[in-house]
Formats: C-alpha cells, structure tokens, sequence
C-alpha cells in the first residue's frame, strides 16, 4: 500500500474519506498501543510490589549512593560572643571568623585550647614574688 495519492487531482468529498479512514485507523492503532503500555505498565508495578516486599530497592527510583563514611572533625576555632559557633578549619569560613578577620584580627584568635596569652617576662611571678624582694 506504498502508492502516491494524487491530492491536486482527489475531489473534495474523496479526500474527506480518506481523513475519516485515517481517523479510524489512528484511532484503532492508538487504543492497541495504549493497551499494550497499560499491560507493561501493570506488569512493571507488580515487579516493583516485588521487590518492595523481598526488601530490594526499586528500579524506577533513582539510585542513592551512600555517603562515604569520614571521621569526625573536631572544631579548632570558636566565636567568642557566640561559644556554640564553631569551625573544623575545613571548608568556607564561616561568616562570623570572615567578618572579623575583615576587622583586622587574626586568626588564631579564635583557636580552641590555646594557652591563655602568654605574658611579658613572666608578670604572673612576679607579683608574688615582689613582696618577698
């Protein structure tokens, strides 16, 4: 049925035949299709009751990766006027340490378990021992 229709030489009322043939044969053609993707689509979901049951993930779901297990990172720096404010050292600086090194202070201002701020010629001693002399 591969022959060439001659369109400029078809009347009016022949070419609407042939659209009302086309129309059934669509029609038909699409109703069996959709059967068959219903029939598929039925079958795929008791697959996927299936799996669900025996505990397997579905297919049709995306497949999540777990995250790759990385040991704990204990925080080196702190934000003095809000203690629970804490930095591992890694990553974007957190927006309190950007902010106040953009003041002028540094860094290691902010490290956790730093030795209190060692002072000049041993001045902790020397008020004790000032009364003795």
């Amino acid at each position: 049925m591969t022959q060439k229709l001659n369109f400029d030489s078809m009347s009016v009322d022949e070419m609407w035949q042939l659209h009302e043939e086309i129309g059934r044969i669509l029609s038909a053609r699409l109703t069996t299709e959709k059967r068959e993707l219903e029939k598929r689509l039925a079958q795929l979901r008791r697959e996927d009751d299936v799996r669900q049951a025996i505990g397997i993930s579905p297919q049709t779901a995306p497949a999540v990766r777990q995250r790759r297990k990385y040991p704990q990172v204990l925080p080196k720096y702190r934000n003095p006027k809000a203690p629970s404010e804490t930095w591992s050292g890694r990553g974007k600086q957190p927006r309190w340490l950007v902010a106040a090194l953009k003041t002028g202070r540094t860094i290691e201002e902010f490290a956790i378990g730093k030795s209190e701020p060692k002072r000049k010629g041993g001045e902790r001693h020397a008020r004790g021992h000032a009364s003795r002399a």
